[in-house]
């Protein structure tokens, strides 16, 4: 029971990550298309403020994960870091890369240099989810067995589902986030950036759309044992992801902004969730269970009680950081209306 409930709490912590953190990855891919100097300025600016008070505190979920999976979960942890070192290495390198890219940008004054950073920023909000997508690929398929580097360090996260993992992470952060910045263009960037948001929120909610429906295909072949578990146990969780991406699409036409950004969020939530329902009770296949892999059961209290302590703390700051920015004169409609 212990277990269950800190993999439950843990898997809380990933979902909010995704979110989040999520919503700031694909806001670097649309910064990467937004166009010259002069045309996209505006809508460079709108996702800098958008994204500028909260990037780096998104990280502290990633940073709760990991923490809550070696306290916890300790052959676990010791199983992914082993095998998937490689991408997790270039998954942490892309986060360093990208936020040090943001902050000079900010800060530089020449051309150049602002493109250069602004490459950087942008390249590394896409490649760091790609690597996270195809470390979540190789866990769900199986590839990642119990035991110090038991695993491929190649094959593992670099096979048809981790790259599919990959693409979806990738096209679904940007999804978010193109979602998220209607809202905000809508309290300032003016009728032509929200728009152009709302297409991009349209065509790559489209895009993850049909990245899923192939996906079927490729599950079925390279993880069966996943593809059973979606397909049976966890179907109710994918139906409603999808009824829950179709509507947010609708919610976008009839700009309910508030309404489309619940709906978007919930869609990636559900299918995390399914995930993990799909896998349970099993957290490394073949046969690596959550009651065999957990800690004992002293430490576990612990950690929930660390968690406890922590989360009265945390929330309540994160949701003041959240609230504050969200406000006209504030957030990231600031932003915009300095760049017209």
């Amino acid at each position: 029971m212990l277990a269950d409930t800190v993999l439950v709490v843990m898997w809380l912590g990933l979902m909010c990550y995704a979110l989040f953190a999520g919503a700031d990855f694909g806001a670097g891919l649309w910064d990467l298309v937004a166009g010259g100097s002069r045309r996209g300025r505006p809508q460079r600016a709108l996702i800098e403020h958008a994204i500028g008070p909260v990037w780096e505190a998104n990280h502290v979920w990633l940073i709760f994960v990991l923490v809550m999976l070696w306290s916890a979960f300790p052959e676990v942890f010791a199983a992914v870091m082993s095998t998937l070192y490689l991408p997790l290495t270039l998954t942490a390198l892309g986060i360093i890369a990208r936020g040090a890219a943001f902050a000079f940008r900010k800060a530089s004054t020449e051309l150049w240099q602002q493109r250069l950073f602004g490459g950087c920023f942008a390249t590394s909000s896409v490649i760091t989810p790609f690597f996270l997508g195809a470390v979540a690929g190789g866990v769900a398929s199986g590839r990642v067995p119990s035991g110090l580097a038991a695993g491929s360090t190649v094959t593992s996260w670099i096979n048809p589902t981790s790259m599919l993992g990959g693409v979806l992470a990738v096209v679904t952060c940007a999804h978010l986030a193109a979602v998220y910045l209607c809202a905000d263009a809508a309290r300032g960037g003016g009728p032509e950036m929200v728009r152009a948001f709302r297409l991009r929120a349209l065509v790559s909610g489209l895009v993850a759309g049909g990245v899923a429906l192939v996906g079927i295909a490729v599950l079925d072949a390279d993880a069966p044992r996943l593809f059973h578990g979606l397909t049976h146990r966890a179907l109710p969780l994918v139906v409603l992801s999808a009824v829950a991406g179709v509507a947010g699409l609708l919610l976008l036409l009839r700009s309910l902004w508030g309404w489309a950004r619940a709906a978007a969020a919930l869609a990636v939530a559900l299918i995390l969730w399914a995930w993990g329902v799909a896998q349970y009770p099993l957290v490394l296949e073949p046969d690596l269970t959550v009651a065999r892999a957990a800690a004992p059961p002293s430490v576990l209290a612990a950690v929930l009680i660390v968690f406890l302590a922590g989360a009265l703390l945390l929330i309540p700051s994160l949701g003041w950081l959240y609230t504050l920015f969200q406000h006209p004169k504030t957030g990231a409609a600031a932003g915009a209306e300095e760049a017209r």
